[in-house]
C-alpha cells in the first residue's frame, strides 16, 4: 500500500485555498492529490500529470471512482519537464508539488524491475513506452562511465569493483537482464566485504546500484533541472511550490536552483534548509526516511 510522505508539512505550507489553481507535477498513487483537492472544497482546479502511462491510468481510475471529474481536476500523461506545456491550458498556477519518489506501486511490481528483492525483467523506466531499459543500457557502458554513474547517482562506495564486475560479466556474454542476475553480480563482487559486515554492505549496495541505473535511464537529472529552470515561469504572483526529495543528488539541484532564483529576486522566500519528515512518520513508514521537503514562494 502506497502512503504518501510529509502531508501534513505540504499542506501547511501550501495554504491552499478554494477557487486556485495548482498542480501535482507527479500524481502517482494520487494520494497527495486527493488531499489538495479536499482543501480546494469543489473550487478552482488542480492539474496532474505523471510519466508512467501504466499508473496514471489506474490513478486517474481511482480518483475518478472518489467522485473528482473534470469539474474540478484534469490529467495529463507529461513528464514534469513539459510543465510550460500545460500552464498554456491551465494559466498561471498558484501552487505546485512534485514528489520526486518512486511509488510503492512502481517498486513492488515485478514486472517494471525497480526492485532487487524480486526476480523480474532489469527494466527500471518509468516509462516503458520510451527510451532504453537498464538491461540494454549496461550492455554498452564502458566500465569507466559505469563507475562515474554510480558515484554521482547513489554515491556507491563500491563503485569501482562493481561496475568492474558488471563489465566482466558483459566481456564474457552474460546476458544481465533480470533484477536478480544483476543482484548475483554485485553480490559476488563483494565478497571482498567482511563477513559481519557482508550481508548488510551488499543490501545498501544493490539499493544504491538500483537507483543509479534508474537515474540514468529516465534522465531524472536532466528532467528535473529542466522542471526547476521553466518553473518560475508558471507561477503565479506569490505562487508556492514544494518538492520533495529522496536523494542528494535531486535535493542538491532543488537547493541550488531555488538558491540563484532567491538571488536574482524571482523567489521573495525560501526553505532556509531541508524539512524532513517526523521521527513518528519515520518509524511508521521506512520509505520516509531519506526524504527531504524544500520550498520557495515567488514574488
Amino acid at each position: 500500500m502506497h502512503r504518501s510522505i510529509c502531508v501534513k508539512e505540504i499542506l501547511e505550507f501550501l495554504q491552499i485555498t478554494p477557487g486556485q489553481t495548482g498542480l501535482d507535477a507527479t500524481l502517482g498513487y494520487g494520494g497527495h492529490t486527493v488531499e489538495m483537492l479536499k482543501r480546494l472544497n469543489a473550487q478552482g482546479h488542480l492539474y496532474t500529470m505523471d510519466v508512467d502511462p501504466i499508473e496514471l491510468a489506474k490513478t486517474r481510475q481511482r480518483l475518478e471512482s472518489l467522485g473528482y471529474g473534470s469539474d474540478i481536476l484534469t490529467t495529463r500523461h507529461m513528464n514534469f519537464s513539459e510543465i510550460d506545456k500545460l500552464v498554456l491550458e491551465s494559466g498561471p498556477l498558484n501552487f505546485v508539488l512534485a514528489d520526486l519518489g518512486v511509488s510503492s506501486m512502481q517498486i513492488d511490481n515485478p514486472e517494471r524491475g525497480f526492485s532487487f528483492k524480486n526476480d523480474g525483467p532489469l527494466d527500471l523506466r518509468l516509462n516503458p513506452q520510451r527510451g532504453v531499459s537498464a538491461a540494454a543500457r549496461l550492455k554498452t557502458i564502458s566500465q569507466a562511465e559505469l563507475e562515474g554513474m554510480l558515484i554521482e547517482n547513489s554515491d556507491e562506495p563500491n563503485a569501482a569493483v562493481i561496475a568492474r564486475a558488471i563489465v566482466a560479466a558483459n566481456n564474457k556474454g552474460t546476458d544481465i537482464s533480470t533484477t536478480t542476475m544483476l543482484r548475483q553480480i554485485i553480490t559476488d563482487a563483494l565478497m571482498c566485504i567482511p563477513k559481519n559486515a557482508r550481508k548488510d554492505e551488499t543490501k545498501k549496495s544493490c539499493q544504491r546500484c538500483f537507483q543509479a541505473l534508474r537515474i540514468d535511464v529516465n534522465h531524472e537529472y536532466e528532467v528535473l533541472y529542466e522542471f526547476l529552470e521553466k518553473l518560475p515561469a508558471t507561477l503565479a504572483e506569490s505562487g508556492r511550490i514544494a518538492i520533495l526529495s529522496f536523494h542528494s543528488g535531486e535535493d542538491r539541484l532543488v537547493k541550488k536552483s531555488f538558491q540563484r532564483f532567491y538571488r536574482e529576486g524571482v523567489y521573495r522566500e525560501i526553505a532556509p534548509g531541508p524539512i524532513r519528515p517526523s521521527s513518528e512518520e519515520c518509524n511508521t513508514n521506512s520509505r520516509a526516511r531519506s526524504a527531504k521537503l524544500r520550498w520557495a514562494i515567488k514574488s
